[in-house]
Parts: structure tokens; sequence; C-alpha cells
């Protein structure tokens, strides 16, 4: 069983402040603090170039190689975003994650960090 709480802890403790030290460069860190407040993201961007930063951003709370039934993913994207079902999408869309035909997700792509 995956640690749902964890995972919200993880997102939440990224402030802006910290993009830069994260090694972000600073077009994808003007990006993150122009869509975040408060670990949130407050818009998914519709511009693709800025749309790519932010979900690399949120796929970096899922760990790699670990499957997730939906569930749980809803419940770690809840905290990120209101419509949590179009960030999923997004997520699936622009291949960071990858699901089965049983509904478990597991990180398919992203920078790691």
């Amino acid at each position: 069983m995956v640690d749902v709480g964890s995972l919200r802890r993880r997102a939440q403790s990224e402030s802006p402040e910290a993009y830069e030290e994260e090694g972000l460069g600073p077009r994808e860190a003007a990006v993150l603090r122009a869509f975040l407040r408060d670990s949130r993201l407050v818009s998914i961007p519709s511009a693709r170039s800025k749309r790519l930063v932010v979900l690399d951003h949120v796929c970096k709370v899922f760990e790699i190689g670990v499957r997730y039934p939906e569930a749980e993913v809803d419940q770690v994207l809840k905290a990120v975003f209101d419509d949590h079902c179009a960030l999923r999408r997004y997520l699936i869309d622009e291949e960071f994650m990858s699901r089965t035909a049983a509904g478990l997700y597991w990180r398919a792509g992203g920078t790691v960090g």
C-alpha cells in the first residue's frame, strides 16, 4: 500500500523559492512560479511548452517503479489541482504516466530529481 500522505507532503513541500535550487533554469522556474500557489496548480497552461514544465514538476510526486491504483493517483492529484481528472489525462497524454486497463498507473517519464 502506498503512503498517499507522504506523497501529498512531498508535493506540498516544494516551494517556488526552491525551484532554482533544484537546478531548474530561469524559464522553468518562472513557469512554475506563474502557475503554482502554495504548492497547488492554479491552472493548466494552454501553451504546450509551459504545460510540459508543469507536468514534469507534478509527475515527480510519483516514485519511479511504483504502480499506483487510480484512487491513490486521484488523491495525490486532488492535493495539487481541483480538476484532477484533467491533470491525470494530461499526464497520460504527454507520457509522463502510463496506465493499464486494470487501472494501475506508474510514472513513465519526466526528469529525475
